[in-house]
């Protein structure tokens, strides 16, 4: 990219300075220039290289990698090494006259922790949602293996087939049955793999007893890998605020994905529960269950996540380790708007005009 390209690509960030995200708004806890130095990642990185931005740095194909706008997308066999779980190609999601993604492409390989990241209003969930099939994007692919070699294209079905290919996932709000056990509500998430039909359930022939004695085990099992075991017969409505996070994960789980999608799950925890919550998902990951993660606590992210995409207006602004994301121009531009001499000027200029 030209000098003159790389500098409107920065300035397309500026607006994040003036309007919904306010160095105040900052200050409070999104995203501060200290969280950018103190989130070294402390578990293994994959091989993918530097970030990738619009601004100017490049990076090695890997693991993680997101494509930026303008660069040339890999072609078959130039994956980085590694089996794919989930490749997305230039997804675009409008909503009338408002862009929500705009030709976003990523790719995830198997057993990967892959953070997306990026300011409120950046399109996370509207991704999420092309992803698991609550949206239809206008434009664009997602292809998903559910095992090496078996290629699936999502766009077009219904949220329940994507599930019972091995899609999983939660929501920035709990949306747990709250009048149901916790054993219950995993076991909602088992069923979706047992396979009889209603005249056995209603006749209770062995096949359903054996399919439901299997569920109810699987559900126990994974209330043990949640550390919710002791809470097995109590109201969902009942558990404290982050057990029901991490009860809504393993009813995600009892679906058996290959891909669990989080979508802000340290959302509203307190320090004590995001601990936990960060050694349950390196738990999950540690199953070979591939890990996609949409999150603003940067310390979660940059500790936990091997690989980052970064989401800035619907568009990808920078992929890589998370050392090289917190490191990219583009990155610090989109949380932490100008620098002090621009803003020092747009204010002058300001004061101009109302002279």
């Amino acid at each position: 990219m030209s000098r003159g390209g790389a500098h409107r690509a920065v300035r397309s960030c500026d607006v994040l300075s003036r309007g919904a995200l306010s160095r105040g708004a900052l200050s409070r806890g999104a995203l501060s220039r200290g969280a950018l130095s103190r989130g070294a990642p402390t578990v293994g990185v994959s091989s993918a290289g530097g970030a990738s931005s619009a601004v100017g740095g490049s990076s090695s194909v890997g693991a993680g990698t997101a494509m930026v706008p303008g660069a040339r997308r890999p072609g078959p066999g130039e994956d980085g090494g590694g089996d794919l779980v989930v490749e997305a190609r230039d997804l675009s999601l409008r909503f009338g006259g408002v862009t929500s993604l705009d030709g976003v492409s990523l790719r995830q390989h198997r057993g990967e922790i892959l953070a997306v990241i990026g300011p409120n209003g950046a399109g996370k969930t509207s991704l999420f949602n092309c992803l698991t099939g609550a949206y239809r994007p206008q434009r664009g692919s997602v292809t998903f293996w559910p095992e090496p070699g078996r290629p699936t294209q999502l766009v077009g079905r219904r949220p329940h087939a994507i599930t019972r290919l091995g899609v999983a996932r939660t929501f920035q709000n709990i949306r747990l049955f709250p009048a149901l056990s916790a054993l219950e509500n995993v076991q909602v998430g088992t069923e979706v793999r047992q396979r009889y039909g209603p005249v056995s359930a209603v006749f209770g022939l062995p096949g359903a007893r054996r399919a439901e004695q299997e569920g109810v085990r699987r559900a126990l099992d994974l209330l043990d890998l949640v550390g919710l075991r002791h809470r097995t017969h109590e109201l969902a409505a009942s558990l404290p605020y982050g057990e029901q996070r991490r009860l809504e994960i393993a009813r995600a789980l009892g679906t058996g994905p290959s891909l669990l999608l989080l979508d802000e799950p340290a959302a509203g925890t307190n320090p004590a529960e995001k601990r936990d919550l960060a050694g349950l998902i390196g738990a999950v990951a540690a199953t070979g269950v591939s890990v996609l993660l949409i999150e603003h606590d940067m310390g979660l992210v940059m500790s936990l996540a091997t690989s980052v995409v970064v989401l800035n207006f619907g568009r990808v602004i920078a992929c890589g380790t998370p050392a090289a994301v917190q490191r990219d121009p583009a990155v610090i531009e989109a949380y932490l708007g100008v620098s002090d001499a621009d803003a020092d000027a747009d204010v002058g200029d300001l004061g101009k005009d109302l002279r």
